[in-house]
């Protein structure tokens, strides 16, 4: 059952950007807020492992590459669509060899059959669990997957509780034509994903409530 709901979200999500993922970054800048402002707080040192789950056309990835050199980075994203842009970013600044890509599911992968690696020190998940149709199950897995003194950071839509009704009940409709769907629950998931591991758990809420900042921080 878990394979054919991958598949079919796969080929949903290839859909939706086999036109789209030529113009995602030019256009999601806009609105996907605070991508900059969580990859900075990350700082992963070098020989240390980063990951992006749901990676799209690379964009972080690329820049993750610029700012921590030493880094070892990793993406994988359930969309082969997405993958071929974020392909053709990697090629296009010279980074191909420093990031390893990978088609994989958010609920189910594993370091060491993908990657070759124990964990991750960095997991980054941006705006991808407003995507996830079982994006608890997303962000519990991805927990797992820290290496000891590892950090989870989940960079999403808030809840606009600081915004105008009209501009959020905007926003949430014109999401759903895209199926994404900000999660308001982030908070209890990343808690409850917390405790096999015995880690803590934050959540900024920033530009009025827009966006929300999760960071699960598993001990050394």
């Amino acid at each position: 059952m878990a394979d054919a709901n991958s598949g079919n979200h796969a080929q949903l999500m290839d859909g939706v950007y086999k036109t789209q993922r030529h113009f995602y970054d030019l256009t999601r800048k806009y609105y996907l807020l605070g991508r900059d402002r969580a990859l900075k707080s990350m700082a992963p040192g070098p020989d240390q492992t980063f990951l992006e789950v749901g990676c799209g056309t690379g964009r972080n990835l690329a820049l993750a590459a610029q700012s921590f050199p030493g880094t070892k980075l990793y993406g994988f994203d359930i969309s082969s669509e997405m993958l071929k842009s974020a392909g053709e970013k990697m090629n296009k600044y010279d980074i191909h060899d420093r990031v390893k890509l990978v088609q994989a599911d958010a609920t189910n992968f594993d370091a060491k059959t993908l990657f070759g690696v124990s964990g991750f020190d960095r997991i980054l998940i941006s705006y991808a669990v407003s995507m996830i149709p079982v994006w608890e199950e997303a962000i519990a897995h991805a927990a797992t997957q820290l290496n000891p003194g590892g950090e989870l950071h989940v960079i999403d839509f808030g809840q606009q509780a600081e915004l105008p009704k009209w501009f959020r009940n905007g926003l949430h409709a014109w999401l759903a034509k895209f199926h994404v769907e900000p999660r308001d629950r982030l908070e209890p998931v990343m808690i409850e994903a917390s405790k096999p591991i015995n880690a803590t758990v934050s959540l900024d809420s920033l530009y009025r409530d827009y966006a929300w900042h999760g960071i699960l921080k598993r001990p050394q």
